[in-house]
């Protein structure tokens, strides 16, 4: 059996933290691809290693001196070192960040140094190669992640070292040689990538929590936490917000049916929420877990016989389109469609957007509404479970919380509710509460 294991930025946030993932690595042999995320925050108001560095970086990018910011990020890796009793050559990789932060090698560049030097201090812990993700990760020159070069170039390199390797997470190169990262949170991307390419038994991503969890603990006291969970609830659930793994992260392993392990570095005997192809477990409750984002707006077009007039839904969204903004969501009627977009990126195209309605699909009216927020409810359960909308109107209601929308896709796997920012967390809570403390 062959497991890659992918920690991250709290499980290595220290020297103690780090002694626990290097002794869960050492106590199973199996464990043999380890890809560690950076330094993450050690306690509350912290910060974490990539901000520190993306912060140097700016007062070397403005011309500034930024050679305390570079001592204070030095520092946080002097106290890993010295705790774990590792030789690890510090003071020339600091030169060449240093070096290479006054030649202005760009952000990427600095972002991923964070990954790069705790991977070179893992692999010093475990004995093991140190293998630079910038030679095995592809990126083309517009920065798209190549997926099958990648997948050849790791596995011809990986697949020899036979004492397994560690690589740090995050980051990759483009063909000029020089750095490029994925977006926050990638190194579970890049755990995945390693996961495929030595067609691992098993990818075990460990954090700071015991598995996924049915809700946001922010939201929920104690939420449950879910046994096992599809690849495609995931992929739901992490869109909407669950942070526990990157949303893009699936997309590697998936390939391969390769089974993801979510682990709690801090509670090791935890056997934490497993990920999986498919699988005929049913869980405990109807729904396998709730997410969501705030920050939304809906744009309302109203015609009279929409729904007669052929293109018409192209004809509003090219609108969107001709102005680089992707919608979330569009639930519609015979004489109105509605169209979710991230309120953000809107304002500052919104009355171009209404101009291009307008001229491109003469609509009778544009209603645009904000702050407004998106809840999934996702489980592979309510297929089989008649009622589940009507338990969630139901229990919004009682809470006083009003529907702005609700969109089921066909695969009956996702349920979508637009409500009021202001009503969001309530939301959430009435939800948990008719599906899972009704049967606690």
């Amino acid at each position: 059996m062959i497991k890659t294991v992918k920690f991250g930025g709290s499980s290595l946030a220290c020297a103690d933290q780090f002694k626990k993932a290097v002794e869960i690595v050492k106590s199973e042999k199996e464990r043999l691809y380890v890809v560690p995320s950076a330094p993450g925050k050690r306690f509350k108001g912290d910060a974490k290693v990539t901000d520190m560095l993306y912060r140097c970086y700016a007062l070397a990018e403005d011309g500034r001196d930024f050679s305390k910011a570079l001592d204070n990020i030095r520092a946080r890796y002097d106290e890993i070192v010295k705790g774990l009793g590792v030789k690890v050559d510090m003071d020339s990789e600091f030169q060449a960040i240093d070096s290479n932060f006054r030649s202005k090698n760009g952000g990427d560049y600095a972002a991923s140094r964070g990954e790069y030097l705790n991977a070179l201090i893992m692999a010093a812990a475990l004995g093991r190669p140190f293998v630079d993700a910038a030679d095995i990760v592809l990126f083309d020159e517009h920065g798209t992640f190549e997926s099958e070069r990648t997948n050849e170039t790791a596995r011809a390199k990986l697949k020899a070292l036979k004492e397994g390797a560690v690589i740090p997470g995050f980051y990759g190169s483009l063909p000029d040689g020089s750095i490029h990262t994925f977006s926050r949170g990638g190194s579970d991307i890049s755990g995945s990538i390693v996961a495929r390419a030595v067609h691992s038994d098993v990818y075990e991503n460990w954090t700071d929590v015991s598995g996924f969890l049915v809700a946001d603990p922010g939201i929920i006291d104690d939420p449950v936490r879910i046994d096992t969970i599809t690849y495609r609830e995931l992929r739901e659930l992490s869109y909407m917000g669950a942070g526990v793994l990157h949303e893009e992260a699936v997309f590697p392993v998936r390939r391969e049916g390769i089974p993801v392990n979510i682990r709690n570095t801090n509670d090791p005997s935890n056997p934490g929420t497993w990920i999986v192809e498919s699988t005929c477990q049913k869980s405990e409750y109807i729904i396998t877990g709730i997410a969501g984002k705030k920050g939304f707006c809906a744009v309302n077009v109203d015609k009279d016989l929409m729904n007669t007039e052929v293109g018409f839904g192209r004809k509003v969204l090219q609108a969107f389109e001709d102005n680089g903004i992707s919608f979330e969501h569009m639930p519609s009627g015979i004489d109105t469609m509605t169209v979710f977009v991230h309120q953000s990126e809107f304002m500052s195209h919104e009355q171009r957007v209404v101009a291009e309605i307008h001229r491109l699909a003469h609509p009778d009216s544009i209603e645009i509404e904000s702050d407004l927020a998106l809840i999934a409810v996702v489980g592979r359960g309510m297929r089989a479970t008649r009622g589940t909308a009507g338990r969630i109107f139901s229990a919004l209601a009682h809470a006083s919380v009003n529907v702005k929308m609700i969109d089921q896709g066909s695969s009956e796997l996702n349920i979508i509710i637009g409500v009021k920012n202001d009503d969001f967390e309530a939301a959430i809570r009435a939800i948990y509460d008719i599906f899972v403390m009704t049967r606690i």
